[in-house]
């Protein structure tokens, strides 16, 4: 129950903060200096939270496109034998920092989202991928043999045997992806993508430790509630595939 009931009050106080948030003021004020604002009023932080959600939201579904399409290819037929080239490939996309990734791509995209749907999409890759190959690939020896006493053809088992029990793996590894994904967005207000980052960073070149806790609590905040949300849907997953 208190696990329910924390997000719950956690959502309605984000909520609460962004629609209004010079209502919270005296809470932030110690945190400032010289008579600087508490509040950060130079965007709406409504705006600015709901363009940093819609990115993320771009990267994570590119990311679980691309990781299960892969995942599907490398566990079918001739297939298997790229599988060591799909997992350097999704590997080096996780270790190449963002940052970097961010100044290769601003002189092609130029600034703006371009850059850091990229530098998101590379960056959460693997766990889409990695969790979908192990779904795919560890399949109950039981439902293997009942698929082909049935005489289901690939595809037929694909659709409805592989995925519906791999979702629950798939479901976790786009919880990581999107955490990653939510704290990792904010470097993109250094190209000039619209984040909550842009909070952060008028806080460090201020020195208004008020607006650098503004950005940081709702990132925070938000990645426990997908975290959470995420979660919830693979439980549900799994008791209805009877795997719990």
């Amino acid at each position: 129950m208190i696990r329910r009931i924390l997000p719950a009050l956690a959502g309605l106080a984000l909520l609460a903060f962004l629609i209004s948030p010079g209502s919270f003021a005296p809470l932030f004020q110690p945190f400032t200096r010289n008579n600087a604002p508490a509040i950060y009023t130079q965007t709406s932080l409504l705006s600015l939270t709901l363009s940093h959600l819609a990115i993320v939201a771009l990267a994570v579904a590119a990311s679980t496109v691309a990781g299960l399409v892969l995942a599907i290819l490398v566990t079918r037929g001739a297939g298997r034998e790229f599988l060591p080239l799909a997992r350097t490939v999704t590997a080096v996309g996780q270790t190449f920092p963002p940052v970097a990734v961010l100044a290769l791509a601003v002189p092609v995209l130029g600034f703006g989202t371009g850059p850091t749907l990229v530098a998101l999409f590379l960056y959460g890759l693997l766990p889409v991928f990695e969790n979908a190959l192990a779904g795919l690939s560890n399949q109950p020896a039981p439902v293997a043999e009942a698929a082909r006493a049935m005489g289901l053809t690939p595809r037929q088992r694909l659709w409805q045997i592989d995925l519906p029990l791999a979702l629950p793996l798939l479901l976790a590894g786009m919880r990581l992806t999107a955490v990653i994904s939510l704290g990792t967005a904010t470097i993109g207000s250094t190209v000039a993508a619209r984040t909550l980052g842009e909070v952060i960073i008028a806080g460090l070149l201020s020195s208004n430790t008020a607006f650098v806790l503004q950005g940081g609590l709702v990132v925070g905040i938000l990645a426990v509630l997908i975290h959470h949300a995420f979660q919830a849907a693979e439980v549900r997953a799994r008791r209805r595939m009877g795997l719990d």
